[in-house]
């Protein structure tokens, strides 16, 4: 009898934290793979998951630009329509909005994590939908739900992801696509130091989650077929309260936790 095909799955951020985890969890329920990141530690990534069995076709591109996003774009078709696809890079900056942040970093959030989601999505979604199948993962934040004060760049970008993943899914309901949203919160991984958040609550706390954990929870909604998913039950409580809060509360909250400790508007 012949073999039964594997499915594929793409995966961007791959090279490490939670985009490495949820590759690593296609690749232990036998999907074939590929690979985005734009750093060195892709390789390696690459050969870490390749001790799963499947194939693992790797793809170095900047999806902050709109030639990398284009070149993932045609590696994947180049490959197959994917049965999967986790749209996970993602970057932030921390710091006051006024005084405290550089605009050409907080470009390139928005390039990241809203115009190049945007544009892989519009490129990779239309083969998904043609064929009648397919699940789609965005990765949002639990930042997302409440105003981000000290990375309000990088909050609102997500509350971007959210709303946007959430009317996607509407518009492909009958499609046979599903559309997912993971929402993690504080999550072990390079996130804080990359965002130049390590002097602020949230940056310093023992109690992140374990990005494992959060591959797992994704994956795990993804094959279900949930429309978002919030992980952890301290999460939860957040993001209950930031529904339920007036804005200006849930700004309030949040910036107790992303506040940088030296800063002369409130030190901690």
């Amino acid at each position: 009898m012949p073999q039964e095909q594997r499915q594929l799955a793409l995966v961007t951020g791959a090279s490490s934290g939670i985009g490495y985890q949820l590759a690593k969890q296609f690749a232990t329920h036998d999907f074939d793979l590929i690979v985005n990141a734009e750093d060195d530690r892709l390789s390696a990534a690459v050969a870490a998951l390749g001790e799963y069995g499947g194939s693992v076709t790797p793809v170095k591109a900047d999806l902050s630009t709109a030639e990398g996003v284009e070149s993932l774009a045609s590696a994947t078709k180049a490959v197959g329509t994917p049965d999967a696809v986790a749209i996970n890079a993602g970057i932030g900056a921390g710091g006051a909005f006024v005084g405290g942040t550089r605009w050409q970093d907080e470009r390139r959030i928005l390039e990241l994590n809203v115009v190049g989601t945007v544009h892989l999505a519009k490129l990779l979604l239309p083969s998904l939908a043609a064929r009648g199948r397919g699940r789609v993962l965005f990765t949002a934040s639990v930042a997302s739900t409440a105003p981000g004060p000290f990375h309000a760049v990088y909050a609102a970008s997500k509350a971007f992801v959210l709303s946007f993943a959430e009317a996607v899914r509407y518009e492909l309901k009958d499609s046979g696509v599903s559309v997912t949203a993971l929402m993690p919160g504080a999550t072990d991984t390079d996130f804080f130091e990359r965002a130049d958040m390590m002097d602020t609550k949230i940056g310093q706390t023992d109690a992140k989650d374990d990005p494992a954990d959060v591959a797992r929870v994704g994956f795990d909604a993804l094959m279900a077929g949930d429309d978002h998913v919030v992980v952890g039950l301290k999460n939860k409580a957040q993001v209950a309260a930031a529904t339920a809060l007036p804005s200006t509360a849930g700004a309030a909250l949040q910036a107790k936790q992303t506040r940088p400790m030296d800063s002369e508007t409130g030190a901690s």
